[in-house]
């Protein structure tokens, strides 16, 4: 019975989120300690205290999720009741493939933590040079999205970038072409249209110098050839099979849609039955559900779900 583990991307976050497992891990508090000095700032403050509006910034959200996610792994592994669950397969969405690949031993957790952080600050620049947002559409398929960003883009760039599920795909481009797509998307037939509260149009070409400086960073950092599980990317749904394979992932990433539907679909047709999303929030959690509703997820994001799954696995011992 094959195992994946999930690891979630920006928009998890939550103030207070990690809290309570530092409080009773100490491998947890030592974690967020190392991160702080990474870092340059109190990242554990703003994701325990907020203020809300900091903490959902692109700049420090990315760090945060990838710290918190990265240390109830951490503790999975290394308590008794949990070690034995280990994945055949990693994934993650978006900034979460940064987690998918430390699980799976191609990056530290220092060099994993430099990266997203710089990846963040590089996206926030990119964005704040140009004049994007993103749009989710739900209730639409491919073909009616497609028509619906051709005919509000005029001019402009708008493009779908996120495949989450069935009926939830996420279009990205200029801010006035997202405005009109929202206002059109009623007249294709769409459920709802949510203009998200982003900095930018993430996985554009509007993110192109972010993509283009993370690349000199990527070439720079130390990256595994050899990893422990496979890792399945988000931008083909193909298995990265070398450094840099891995490398040209992460920076295609920030420019090129993400296929997050498929890399699920794939993984359950290959025989993966057990899913585990490691991290804040349930979002990886909800999207299965549209996607297969008949496959369980386990979603280990804070405290209670931890004991819980401890519970759960000593009583099935």
């Amino acid at each position: 019975m094959k195992t994946a583990f999930l690891f979630p991307g920006q928009g998890a976050q939550s103030v207070g989120m990690g809290k309570d497992i530092a409080q009773t891990y100490p491998s947890c508090a030592h974690l967020f300690e190392k991160a702080n000095q990474i870092v340059g700032y109190d990242l554990r403050q703003i994701c325990f205290e907020g203020p809300e509006e900091k903490l959902n910034s692109t700049t420090i959200s990315q760090p945060a999720i990838f710290v918190l996610s990265a240390a109830i792994l951490d503790i999975l592994r290394s308590e008794p009741a949990t070690s034995e669950i280990a994945p055949d397969v990693t994934a993650g969405l978006s900034l979460g493939e940064y987690t998918a690949l430390y699980a799976a031993g191609a990056i530290s957790f220092e060099d994993a933590l430099v990266l997203v952080q710089k990846r963040g600050n590089l996206m926030q620049a990119a964005a704040d040079a140009s004049n994007g947002s993103m749009v989710s559409i739900l209730g639409l398929d491919e073909d009616k999205v497609s028509r619906l960003c051709k005919e509000a883009a005029g001019d402009s760039l708008l493009t779908a970038v996120n495949f989450n599920c069935p009926g939830q795909i996420v279009i990205s481009g200029d801010v006035d072409a997202c405005n009109r797509a929202a206002e059109l998307a009623e007249k294709y037939g769409a459920i709802k249209a949510v203009i998200l509260k982003v900095a930018g149009a993430f996985h554009t070409s509007m993110m192109q110098p972010a993509a283009d400086a993370l690349k000199e960073a990527l070439d720079a950092c130390d990256i595994s050839k050899e990893l422990s599980v496979k890792v399945i990317a988000n931008i083909d749904t193909q298995y990265y099979t070398s450094d840099d394979h891995i490398r040209t992932g992460l920076v295609k990433q920030l420019v090129q849609p993400l296929l997050w539907q498929r890399c699920m679909e794939k993984l359950l047709e290959e025989g993966v039955e057990n899913f585990y999303e490691i991290g804040p929030g349930r979002v990886l959690t909800g999207l299965m559900k549209r996607i297969n509703r008949k496959t369980k997820v386990i979603n280990v994001s804070d405290l209670g779900s931890i004991q819980k799954l401890q519970a759960l696995v000593t009583d099935n011992c």
